[in-house]
């Protein structure tokens, strides 16, 4: 652990051993660490951490040129992407400048070295370092709000407002029907309005409609008694039976055939249950969430659901948006499920390079939630860096294109998709979310503020 009085480290990638030995006198405030080659540099880069870089672009083997230099440049951002790198050179200092800039470093300045110039620079990225550092761990901290219900992670309006229905219905003993896409997150959701409930210390029970077979569903939900068939050589307490006192999430309630539909509502209008073979009433109180992709209007019109059973299920309906319908939500998951996945499978991994955080940005996620999860984890397993690449994400070319009623609302819908990734790439931070948008902090302050994004 760092001492408190610990002098910041400043690591000076020269192959002059007199301008090493010269700013190691002139920057007595840091301490101050010295390498010649690009080996030695990434060795203390990796031992050391230091949080500020000088570069000479001129190292050997290419002395004269840049390529060394570049290739230093390149794996410094590739190792410890936070570092502030300030680039030197006096080959085609403009040249190089902007392709040190576009490549990831802070600052660029030209030899020969002004000592008290560059002093100023250095100082200016230890602040900014620092500066970021603390943002950094304040962000951690805010991550924790992020989460609604308990367990969902969401920075998108969209999302807060369904899980403020939820909150708001769950001391309630209505019935809530969930509708949404398929990997939205509905079972998720089910069981925090079951947290928030007064049945959150009774039994929360989930059965997914459609993985059962149609003849054995009526058994798995309302139970059975010994004898009632061939096989049940047992008496077996249903799902309905088994969440008394607490919740019964049924999930694709679409798929719950006729026939049992019709027993299903009559246990909703008495609350009381008939076990297959059994004559005995049972009474059972429990809180029924379902939730279903499929569109019941059709269903109920076609006369594939009984519209008697939608009323009984759906007193509250909740309609989840899809990931693509949550701007800057897919980063924010994305970063979770990396955390996660790492710790147990890949540790060598810490995070996204950017061109993965772009590609997961403007992916339409299809598969919703599940798949961005299912994603992460082949790409921690598969990565080979420390940073997940889009290559290892393995994802094609998206369709973005949005349709919109006029130009202003386009414009406006793109501004605040934008400002939602940035904000979410950025992990809240106002400055780095400037810079990946490209204005000012004032302008940025300005756009939150037409558009009733601020917290």
């Amino acid at each position: 652990m760092a001492r408190a009085d610990a002098k910041p480290k400043l690591l000076v990638v020269e192959d002059d051993e007199g301008l090493q030995a010269q700013l190691r006198w002139a920057y007595e405030d840091y301490e101050v660490l010295s390498a010649g080659n690009r080996e030695q540099a990434l060795a203390l880069l990796r031992s050391e951490e230091p949080a500020v870089v000088t570069l000479d672009l001129g190292l050997p083997p290419d002395a004269d040129g840049t390529s060394e230099g570049f290739a230093v440049l390149d794996a410094i951002m590739q190792l410890k992407p936070d570092t502030k790198v300030v680039v030197a050179s006096g080959h085609g200092a403009r040249e190089s400048a902007l392709t040190a800039i576009e490549r990831g470093a802070y600052d660029f300045y030209k030899k020969p070295v002004d000592i008290d110039e560059l002093g100023l620079i250095v100082s200016r990225a230890f602040g900014l370092h620092r500066i970021e550092d603390e943002n950094r761990k304040l962000s951690e901290k805010v991550g924790e709000d992020r989460r609604v219900l308990g367990t969902m992670i969401t920075a998108a309006p969209e999302m807060s407002k369904v899980a403020r229905t939820i909150e708001r219905v769950a001391p309630t003993s209505v019935s809530v029907m969930l509708l949404g896409a398929s990997g939205t997150g509905k079972e998720l959701l089910a069981r925090g309005l079951h947290d928030t409930s007064d049945r959150r210390h009774g039994p929360f029970i989930a059965i997914n409609c459609a993985a059962i077979p149609e003849t054995l569903l009526e058994s798995e939900l309302f139970g059975h008694e010994k004898g009632a068939f061939t096989g049940a050589v047992r008496t077996s307490e249903g799902k309905v039976e088994l969440a008394d006192g607490g919740t019964l999430f049924l999930d694709e309630v679409g798929d719950i055939p006729l026939p049992l539909q019709v027993k299903l509502l009559r246990f909703l209008q008495e609350r009381v249950i008939e076990r297959v073979g059994g004559r005995k009433a049972i009474p059972v109180d429990v809180r029924i969430v379902c939730a279903t992709h499929q569109n019941l209007d059709e269903m109920i019109a076609d006369g594939r659901f009984r519209e008697d059973l939608f009323y009984r299920l759906a007193e509250i309906v909740v309609k989840v948006p899809t990931l693509a319908e949550r701007p800057g939500d897919a980063v924010l998951l994305a970063k979770h499920f990396l955390t996660r996945f790492a710790a147990e499978m890949n540790p060598q991994v810490s995070g996204f390079a950017p061109d993965a955080l772009r590609a997961i940005d403007e992916w339409p996620w299809p598969g919703n939630v599940r798949e961005l999860e299912n994603r992460v984890k082949r790409a921690v397993i598969m990565a080979d860096s420390k940073l997940v690449n889009a290559e290892d994400l393995d994802l094609g070319d998206s369709d973005g294109a949005e349709g919109a009623l006029n130009l202003k609302q386009a414009r406006e819908a793109a501004d605040r998709r934008m400002i939602r990734s940035a904000l979410a790439r950025a992990d809240g931070n106002i400055s780095g979310t400037a810079r990946l948008l490209g204005v000012s902090r004032p302008t940025l302050y300005d756009l939150l503020k037409q558009y009733d994004m601020q917290s």
